[in-house]
């Protein structure tokens, strides 16, 4: 094992009351940091409930990234309504075409009914063939919802927000609700709607009608776009957009977008736009030039920001973020990809205007 494995077997050995299967942990963890830079989701919307909560006086290098998957996923919900992802027309929901789930990173094969229930989330992987749906039904606990082509993808994987502790292994896909993770966890329920689709379905905290309220809100005979306030028109060679996520937990007084790009055989670079009400300005620093405008590399030399983006920043990360990485130099994308990225990305006129994102 890692000196890593060694410490979190260690620790998991002395703080348990009871036996614990830590080989099955230590390939969950594993596989959770793996695909962390692949789906990108921070729990709840930590980061953008506080922009709106609390505000940020901040500036390019504010610790955003710390707080992330720290805090519970049961932030307050705003007043204002969230924006909807738009009907994909023509495309057949997950109900229809199982198949096509996780196949197109602009393309959501399922939806909620939003005279229910208020979107805080929507994100596909194409990398994990996974798409996922977090949603709220009036002042209810957040559910999350994801769906896959097979049983695999739920494998090992934990469930975000949830202990880790509460693996839950090989889910059976029963459509019985379970207890899982004892009171820090919360309650799961993983099904099959329709033969060759896969869902969970989980919430922090509630009870079980509630969670039974939030199931009935799916709708899998629907497809909407990942629709974001931010465009990518240039990408470096060989490169391709696998993932989509827009988080509008905190909107209109913060959202985050996280568009995913892979190159084989193993490169990854995440594009991230953070917009907060409260974000007093940017950086004046400037130590790059992105298509002659002012941009920032940060010390590790593994993300880069375009600067001037009122009360907001747009990045993109071509590092590894697990300490098994390969060497610096062999992570798939360099400096220079991540500058064609930013040079080309379109960012809305108006954040809080969904009819301006395209």
């Amino acid at each position: 094992m890692t000196d890593l494995d060694e410490r979190i077997t260690s620790a998991l050995r002395e703080r348990a009351e009871g036996e614990i299967d830590t080989g099955r942990l230590l390939r969950a963890s594993r596989a959770r940091g793996r695909r962390r830079q692949l789906r990108r989701r921070a729990a709840t919307g930590t980061t953008l409930a506080l922009v709106g909560v609390l505000g940020f006086v901040g500036v390019t290098g504010t610790d955003l990234g710390g707080l992330r998957g720290r805090l519970p996923w049961t932030a307050a919900t705003p007043t204002v309504a969230a924006p909807v992802p738009p009907r994909a027309d023509g495309v057949p929901g997950a109900a229809q075409r199982p198949d096509l789930v996780g196949s197109d990173p602009q393309v959501l094969h399922l939806g909620v009914d939003t005279s229910q229930a208020r979107y805080l989330r929507w994100a596909v992987y194409r990398s994990a063939q996974v798409e996922s749906i977090r949603f709220s039904i009036g002042a209810g606990q957040p559910v999350l919802v994801e769906v896959g082509r097979s049983a695999q993808q739920f494998t090992d994987v934990g469930i975000e927000g949830f202990p880790i502790q509460a693996v839950p292994g090989q889910p059976t896909f029963d459509g019985a609700i379970r207890q899982v993770g004892g009171t820090a966890g919360g309650l799961v329920k993983a099904w099959q709607p329709v033969p060759g689709l896969y869902a969970r379905a989980s919430m922090l905290g509630g009870d079980r009608s509630a969670l039974v309220k939030a199931v009935d809100a799916i709708r899998f005979d629907e497809a909407r776009r990942c629709a974001a306030p931010l465009r990518l028109t240039t990408l470096p060679q060989d490169a391709t957009v696998s993932g989509c996520s827009v988080d509008v937990t905190a909107f209109p007084g913060g959202l985050k977008v996280d568009l995913i790009l892979n190159r084989e055989p193993s490169g990854t670079m995440g594009v991230q736009l953070l917009y907060g009400a409260q974000i007093a300005g940017n950086t004046t620093e400037s130590n790059r030039a992105v298509g002659g405008r002012p941009a920032y590399l940060y010390p590790d030399g593994m993300k880069l920001e375009l600067l001037g983006i009122p009360r907001a920043h747009l990045t993109a990360e071509f590092g590894w973020p697990w300490p098994d990485a390969p060497p610096k130099g062999h992570r798939g994308f360099t400096e220079a990809d991540a500058t064609t990225v930013l040079a080309g990305a379109q960012v809305a006129k108006d954040l809080t205007d969904p009819e301006t994102w395209k």
